[in-house]
Parts: structure tokens; C-alpha cells; sequence
């Protein structure tokens, strides 16, 4: 089963192009997703209330992964903090699920990754393609506050990922993001039919 991994900054279009792929008939995991999710075992709470306080859970006792955030992405010494405890957790789970995907007979498996560094970390040393969706920062930043975040967030996180440079060096295809959404969504669809003939 081959493993695409598709990257891309926050606000960079790599969920959109993840979606395209999904309409083709590609399963996906959104490793964002996974990470929301661990969130909920107990001992990951544990871990986070420890590191972060009691009060980044919310009245239901539930971990509020905006209060998360907020403490976790201020410094690059809290992020490797919060990295140590979510990262194994998450990594487990996405195992699993390729386990299961592999094992329904998918001939391809897209997976989203949106703290991407390299393709020798431990999560993407197995990827077969890795796509980069780049787009202006100005335009991803915009994005992303429309979609509902602090613009300060937005730019913490932003500083705390790898350049477009590096994402273009670590990467096998390259969409670049700086027209509509339809345009994006044409070149995905123009590059997944060749790639998908090579799966026959």
C-alpha cells in the first residue's frame, strides 16, 4: 500500500488537497485528527494536565485543545513538551490504522501531516510520495483566521514549522497554492489520474 503523505504550512491548502484525493476514492488519516483523538485517553490527559495545569481542561473535565495550544506554542522548549507526550500516542494509533487499511486491500493511503519536518522522522520514513502544498503567507495567515483562529496563534505555529524551502526539498510533487480553490483542485486531480495508473 502506498503511503502519500501530503504537507503543507498552516493555511496552505493541504487539507483541501487531501479532500480531492478523498472524492477519488483514496482513504486518508489526518493525523491532526489522530492527535484530537488521543487526546481523550486518560493517560494523555494525565500527561498534559501535569505539564500544562488543570486548568486546560474544560467543566467537563475534557482536554480544551485551544488552552493546549495557547500554552504549548508559546516557546520552542513547551512545544518539545507537549511533542513528548501526544507524539507516541499518536504515532500508535496511526500505526494501527495502516494496519487496517492494508489489511481491507487499499492500494494507496493519503495521510495528512501537518508538523511534518523530514522524511526520516519516525511517522514519515515510510512514505512512498510526499506532496508539498505551498501557498503566499499572507494568504495562509488570512485563511486561517477566517477559519476561526487567533491571528498571534496562527503565527506561533507558523514560526514553530519548516519553511516552504525545506518542505519543497523534502517533497516529490509540489502544488502551488496561490490561485483558487478549483485551480488547486484541478492540479490534484490532473496529477493523482497519472499516479493512479501506475497502482494497476
Amino acid at each position: 500500500m502506498k503511503k502519500l503523505f501530503i504537507i503543507g504550512g498552516m493555511g496552505s491548502g493541504k487539507s483541501t488537497a487531501r479532500k480531492v484525493l478523498a472524492e477519488q476514492g483514496v482513504p486518508f488519516i489526518d493525523l491532526d485528527k489522530v492527535g484530537h483523538d488521543v487526546l481523550e485517553w486518560d493517560t494523555v490527559k494525565d500527561d498534559l494536565v501535569e505539564a500544562f495545569g488543570a486548568d486546560i481542561l474544560g467543566p467537563d473535565g475534557r482536554v480544551v485543545r485551544s488552552k493546549v495550544a495557547a500554552k504549548a506554542f508559546t516557546t520552542p522548549a513547551e512545544t518539545r513538551k507537549l511533542n513528548r507526550i501526544s507524539m507516541p500516542r499518536i504515532e500508535e494509533s496511526f500505526t494501527d490504522q495502516l494496519d487496517e487499511l492494508e489489511r481491507e486491500g487499499n492500494k494507496a493511503v493519503v495521510v495528512e501531516y501537518s508538523v511534518f519536518k523530514n522524511r526520516q522522522t519516525s511517522m514519515a520514513n515510510g512514505a512512498d510520495v510526499v506532496i508539498a502544498v505551498l501557498a503566499p503567507l499572507d494568504a495562509r495567515i488570512e485563511r486561517a483566521v477566517k477559519s476561526g483562529w487567533d491571528e498571534t496563534d496562527v503565527r506561533n505555529r507558523i514560526a514553530r514549522q519548516i519553511s516552504d524551502a525545506e518542505r519543497i526539498e523534502q517533497a516529490d510533487v509540489v502544488f502551488n497554492n496561490d490561485g483558487t480553490p478549483d485551480q488547486l483542485r484541478e492540479k490534484v486531480i490532473a496529477w493523482w489520474t497519472e499516479y493512479a495508473k501506475t497502482l494497476d
